[in-house]
């Protein structure tokens, strides 16, 4: 999503950022999905790293967060990084529109602990290969960004349905009350959550299956990916975390609410409702 785009956000940005997001996950997992299990790089401190004490991928991902940090990633507010020892940006800083209530939510702790722990060992087969240790690496980096970014989109979400004029008063009062069952309950759209389900099986399918001039092929031995395994990722981390982020972001959210103007709310595809600035003939 362009943060700078003239017009405010809009319906439209905003799903399409989420099934950009989508695409960028489901690629990612299919690339993963080549190489076996690599439980080495996973193990802490079975490689040596100079003032580090972690996993060689671990390493990796911080050696890539401190490159990226230079060039001002995570003063993004769409952007959450995994470490916190970070250098400063080599470029100026950047007056971004103020989207977002100022917050220190970050889940990447826990993205990182399911990612090793339950996705790698579902997406793919067991084994050890020494010699694409740094080629699993590459993609694991890979999928944490797309799944950090993802899910940390929580707090757009949450800040557009604290706007929801139709919700509003009720999110307001579940807060005070610190009610996180009646948040996550308001905020929890199943229907639309299974619509995007469906549709990422279809494209893990489609994006897995061998393709050629004349046909699409999407025997199961020649599946990239199990279609199965990248709807259950979403299902049973991608989504529950997002809301997790969406809670934690409306718990802190009622320091101060600025004034609302003309709107227009929708639901999206991943069960959230969103409120957009009318700035004029639609």
């Amino acid at each position: 999503m362009n943060l700078f785009e003239k017009g405010g956000l809009s319906l439209n940005k905003l799903r399409g950022a989420l099934i950009r997001m989508e695409d960028t996950i489901t690629f990612a997992l299919i690339e993963r999905a080549q190489f076996q299990q690599q439980p080495k790089i996973y193990e802490k401190n079975a490689f040596s790293f100079p003032d580090f004490d972690g996993s060689f991928m671990e390493y990796f991902l911080w050696e890539t967060e401190k490159t990226h940090a230079k060039a001002r990633r995570y003063t993004s507010p769409d952007e959450n990084s995994f470490f916190d020892d970070l250098p400063s940006p080599v470029l100026p800083a950047i007056d971004f529109p103020a989207i977002l209530k100022p917050n220190d939510v970050n889940c990447n702790k826990e993205i990182l602990d399911v990612y090793v722990r339950q996705m790698v060992p579902a997406l793919c087969p067991e084994g050890d290969e020494t010699g694409n240790y740094g080629s699993a690496a590459t993609r694991d980096v890979e999928c944490l960004q797309a799944l950090s970014r993802r899910i940390h989109y929580g707090k757009f979400i949450a800040e557009a349905k604290f706007s929801n004029p139709e919700n509003h008063l009720t999110y307001v009062e579940l807060i005070r009350k610190r009610d996180t069952d009646g948040i996550m309950e308001l905020l929890t759209n199943k229907a639309v959550e299974e619509k995007l389900l469906k549709r990422l099986r279809k494209k893990a399918l489609m994006y897995g299956a061998d393709i050629d001039a004349e046909q699409v092929d999407t025997t199961p031995d020649i599946l990239k990916v199990d279609p199965s395994v990248v709807v259950d990722i979403y299902e049973k981390w991608v989504i529950p975390l997002t809301k997790k982020v969406e809670v934690e972001y409306l718990l802190k959210r009622l320091d101060r609410r600025p004034s609302t103007p003309d709107v227009l709310v929708d639901d999206l595809d991943d069960g959230s409702t969103f409120v957009s600035s009318i700035q004029g003939p639609l």
